[in-house]
């Protein structure tokens, strides 16, 4: 079986369910032009854990964790399937590589999974299971986490990270017509593209340090850390290509990546 590659995805505001823009109609290519994995692996931001658990529900619920938006997007559900197997391989892998795991056999699909997922595979019919972040343990954590999932890659299974290449909400608030990006969060992106180019872990890892204006582009680590995750997962020396590159009211960039494994 081919080895797919791993992906970070700027998720966006989750009016990208019904608005898809730039970032939906390159999830409906990624969809269209990636060989169709067996399952998906999702560290979404906006799953929080002290250790990392694995979504093992059959059956996982749409949950809408976002409130002010439009009547029609409570109404959207994703109804693909979860894979407690996956979930188990997962832990085996994590338990390996020496990272304590668990199951949660309750957990939803949160909007970091579902809105991409709508674009990406519209049938609902590939199994999706969710790996909860850690941010109080940093980066080299969860780079460390993706390393020990690298295997599920060339198993047929989808590993992506969904979170923000920045992500100021206050700023975003204030710019929300802006149509020019804000020289920080440009100057951030593009940092973080170079990196990738270079494939300079060390730098990702130590990007609160070496980042420019680090602290304005992400308030809080969770929207960054699903990038580490993805990385981390693609194997030693992957090759960054980046699918998309744009911004959403000045301050969100929604620059995106695949990340393909060194042959």
């Amino acid at each position: 079986m081919t080895r797919l590659p791993t992906a970070f995805l700027s998720h966006g505001s989750p009016m990208h369910a019904i608005e898809p823009g730039v970032a939906g109609r390159a999830w409906e290519a990624l969809g269209r032009e990636l060989p169709r994995p067996k399952a998906i692996l999702m560290a979404s931001a906006h799953w929080e854990t002290s250790l990392p658990m694995l979504s093992g529900n059959p059956m996982p619920a749409t949950v809408h964790d976002f409130g002010g938006f439009p009547q029609e997007l409570y109404t959207l559900r994703y109804a693909a399937p979860g894979s407690p197997g996956l979930a188990a391989r997962a832990v085996a892998l994590l338990k390996e590589a020496g990272l304590t795991a668990g199951v949660d056999g309750c957990r939803g699909l949160d909007h970091g999974a579902w809105v991409p997922l709508l674009h990406m595979h519209p049938g609902h019919d590939i199994p999706v299971v969710q790996i909860s972040l850690q941010p109080a343990l940093g980066a080299a954590h969860h780079v460390a986490l993706g390393r020990a999932l690298a295997p599920l890659a060339a198993e047929g299974v989808l590993v992506v990270g969904s979170g923000h290449t920045t992500h100021n909400l206050r700023d975003w608030a204030a710019n929300r017509r802006r149509t020019e990006p804000l020289r920080y969060a440009e100057a951030f992106a593009a940092w973080v593209d170079d990196r990738l180019q270079a494939r300079d872990t060390a730098a990702l890892i130590d990007w609160r340090t070496q980042a420019p204006e680090a602290l304005r582009a992400h308030p809080s680590d969770e929207h960054f850390l699903p990038l580490h995750v993805a990385w981390g997962a693609a194997g030693a020396a992957a090759r960054a290509q980046r699918i998309v590159h744009g911004f959403e009211g000045g301050a969100l960039a929604l620059d995106s990546w695949l990340f393909w494994p060194q042959k």
